[in-house]
């Protein structure tokens, strides 16, 4: 059986996110969702 997958929020939606294998050697510097919300940084819930 596999173990859960570590998940975040997004800090601009703040949806929940889980930890994929494209992100496996930056887990700790990863902080959006998407791209979408990556370029969205600066507008926080609007």
């Amino acid at each position: 059986m596999r173990k859960p997958l570590p998940h975040k929020n997004c800090l601009v939606c703040l949806k929940p996110f889980s930890w994929r294998k494209k992100w496996e050697r930056v887990w700790e510097d990863v902080k959006y969702c998407s791209e979408r919300c990556r370029r969205n940084k600066n507008n926080k819930n609007e």
